[in-house]
């Protein structure tokens, strides 16, 4: 092969490398699903952790739409989560209510609250 077909070759498979890339970027909406996202607040005078929400497990069942922007806005600290307000069914509580998932409470404390993995 000559070395201008080799170059020529070599742009034919950028161009497509790209195409795809663009491709991809455009129908996922070129958002990362991240994986654990970490809560520091823990709780005053620390008697529990911090909390670890496993939002890589979520993005499996369900899409973005069913939790963004009703139940959780999109831009960070803009949701005040609370015990509280997870019991009165906000937030988390508007699915962890013992019917569509688990229930909160003092046996599941440790399913949320946990130190993050180093």
């Amino acid at each position: 092969m000559s070395e201008r077909s080799a170059l020529n070759m070599a742009k034919i498979g950028g161009t497509v490398l790209l195409l795809t890339a663009l491709l991809v970027a455009t129908t996922t909406g070129g958002l990362a699903a991240p994986g654990d996202m970490f809560f520091p607040r823990g709780t005053e005078g620390g008697a529990f952790a911090p909390t670890v929400f496993p939002h890589w497990i979520h993005r499996i069942q369900y899409r973005c739409s069913v939790c963004h922007p009703r139940i959780f806005e999109m831009e960070r600290g803009a949701n005040d989560i609370t015990m509280e307000s997870i019991n009165a069914g906000e937030f988390c509580g508007a699915c962890h209510n013992g019917r569509t998932a688990f229930a909160v409470g003092f046996d599941t404390c440790t399913w949320c609250h946990k130190e993050p993995e180093q």
